[in-house]
């Protein structure tokens, strides 16, 4: 059972839909996002990222930061750029990025199946993010940047959602950064629709965090502080609840996540190869053409200007874990910390980590600036990302990029 309930969302009016959206606050540094703003005073961003409204040089985590985000999210209404649902709904977001469109239903889900894990992740969340993101709700006293959630499926929910999405014409429309198409639908109880879907959902065996790890531990956080405030609560107070889009899985997919390395832990080219040829097949490719990984177990590997395809040989690999068996892991235990000394790549300073979306003309790039070799993946499945979450394991840490990401700005869960 799974608990997935409607609510008052405060968003934008039609005509600032666009102009509010905006990417996730942890996609960007301070300076990109003002850049992005320079030329929109409504961009969500200077709720997000409210620094960006400081002066250079303001500490991200001062004070005076977080009030500037709740005096900027109050001014969005106070000004009637948003404004709040005089009812609770469910709203349907739609996005389709190169030809592929996923179909996701905002509502609150319950920071109780969160605590008892009926709400399962796959993350580890660093303390100091956590921080931030519990002041800045707490702060704020809203949920600003919705959880993406997966889940199995359920036929009754995606008929009821195809069938809206056929008979009514969307509140938003609008094409953002990236060519990503937005469409979002607004679902009220006048024909009962959200107490069908409500309970439809209790028929969901688990959601799972896709994406948003932090933000969701951060929601808990606060929705735990607001109940020691208030020891007479009743369980149904917002702050019980936290905001989240829930996908059902056959509709996501996950990108690619490629590792780059600063040094060959002083082997040189030939002991390298030699060192994982102990572990992996080796193949040169096409000299300069860049060789994506099409099956698990198989690693492009950029070193020198030439491109290499590396084979996991059978030995080092763990079908009957769920996390051993992931490419990620493979990597990590039979290359990355034997060969090129990186124990812990949470930590250590000379790995870092390139998303998908970015290509592999990204991982050269960075072998021609501040690196000497680089790693691509095939991409991680849902159906490994579940499997693990289901084990109550843990992925290692980068292990997934989801693309499109969810704007922030369009759903504000008040609590």
């Amino acid at each position: 059972m799974s608990v997935f309930r409607p609510f008052r969302a405060v968003r934008p009016m039609p005509a600032y839909a666009h102009l509010v959206a905006a990417l996730p606050y942890d996609v960007m540094t301070s300076d990109e996002a003002r850049e992005k703003v320079k030329d929109n005073p409504y961009s969500f961003l200077h709720v997000d990222k409210a620094e960006i409204d400081l002066p250079l040089g303001t500490d991200l985590y001062s004070d005076e930061v977080y009030a500037k985000a709740a005096q900027n999210l109050k001014s969005l209404e106070t000004d009637e750029i948003m404004r709040q649902d005089k009812h609770s709904c469910f709203y349907i977001y739609e996005q389709t990025w190169l030809g592929r469109t996923q179909t996701g239903l905002v509502g609150c889900a319950s920071i109780d199946e969160y605590i008892n894990g009926s709400i399962r992740k796959h993350e580890l969340t660093r303390a100091d993010k956590e921080a931030d993101r519990i002041r800045h709700v707490d702060t704020c006293n809203a949920n600003t940047g919705p959880i993406f959630l997966t889940y199995k499926g359920n036929e009754t929910v995606d008929k009821i959602i195809d069938n809206y999405k056929k008979t009514n014409l969307p509140i938003y429309d609008f094409e953002s950064e990236g060519d990503v198409k937005n469409r979002i639908w607004v679902v009220n109880n006048d024909t009962g629709l959200t107490d069908k879907l409500e309970e439809a959902f209790k028929e969901v065996d688990a959601l799972y965090i896709a994406d948003g790890h932090h933000r969701c531990a951060s929601a808990v956080k606060v929705g735990q502080k607001r109940r020691e405030k208030n020891p007479g609560y009743n369980g149904d107070e917002e702050f019980n609840f936290f905001l989240a889009v829930a996908f059902p899985k056959d509709e996501l997919r996950i990108l690619d996540y490629n590792r780059v390395i600063k040094d060959t832990n002083g082997l040189s080219k030939e002991d390298l190869l030699k060192k994982i040829n102990e572990n992996f097949e080796i193949e040169t490719t096409l000299s300069v053409t860049p060789f994506r990984p099409e099956e698990r177990h198989t690693f492009g590997m950029y070193l020198d200007k030439s491109w290499y395809k590396l084979t996991a040989k059978p030995e080092v690999i763990n079908e009957d874990d769920p996390v051993e068996s992931l490419d990620v892991s493979i990597l990590q235990k039979s290359l990355i910390a034997p060969v090129l000394g990186i124990e812990d790549p949470r930590t250590d300073p000379r790995i870092d980590f390139v998303g998908g979306i970015r290509g592999l003309s990204e991982l050269e790039r960075r072998c021609g600036e501040d690196c000497k070799l680089a790693f691509a993946l095939f991409p991680t499945s849902l159906d490994e990302l579940i499997a693990i979450a289901d084990a109550g394991a843990l992925m290692p840490p980068k292990s997934t990029w989801f693309e499109p990401k969810l704007l922030s700005g369009l759903f504000i869960h008040k609590l």
